[in-house]
């Protein structure tokens, strides 16, 4: 499968060692033309607001918007999530309101506030996945199609899923563990 990874900043590189290493061809999207042939297209982490501004001046969010309402799987981690979700507390970045979710950016603290979590995951089997959470955004509210993967240990959601667009508020790149990655490419994409 030819697997995209917006490339415009944050930690691409990591998703697409991932791709390569789980044995499809990973393609570094850095302008609408790199969308052409893509059977799935992978938002990264990084600074959201950078993000925002940079897929604007690449002219990326309508293409994106495009093939994900024309249903091309799409998964957001940390920053691409938040460019995802459908309304965030704050004015800055604009969502690209593809995910029928609220956020809050930020909303576990500031660098220093980052963490680790052990999440009980069904969709990916029986083991805890090891999640590495970098001033991450808060899942604040989830519509009646979103359905929640897995939660931290207070409840708050951190994975959701809706039909084709799969969204962690963590960075499964930044571990060995390549469970998530294996559930887009097989359950989301068989969706």
């Amino acid at each position: 499968m030819r697997v995209g990874v917006l490339a415009v900043q944050g930690d691409f590189a990591e998703h697409v060692a991932v791709i390569r290493g789980l044995g499809h061809d990973p393609v570094e999207v850095r302008l609408p033309d790199d969308l052409q042939g893509l059977d799935g297209l992978i938002m990264p982490g990084g600074e959201s607001t950078t993000f925002s501004r940079l897929m604007d001046l690449f002219r990326l969010k309508m293409p994106i918007a495009g093939l994900a309402g024309d249903g091309m799987p799409l998964w957001g981690t940390c920053a691409g999530l938040i460019m995802m979700a459908r309304e965030i507390t704050e004015p800055d970045p604009v969502p690209m309101g593809l995910m029928d979710i609220g956020l809050v950016r930020n909303g576990y603290g500031r660098q220093v506030d980052s963490f680790e979590e052990d999440l009980d995951v069904p969709a990916l089997g029986a083991e805890p996945f090891h999640a590495i959470f970098i001033r991450a955004p808060v899942i604040s509210n989830v519509g009646d199609e979103v359905e929640t993967l897995a939660r931290l240990s207070d409840g708050s959601p951190v994975a959701v899923r809706q039909g084709r667009m799969l969204g962690t508020a963590f960075h499964p790149e930044l571990t060995r563990d390549r469970r998530f990655h294996e559930y887009f490419l097989s359950d989301v994409f068989r969706a």
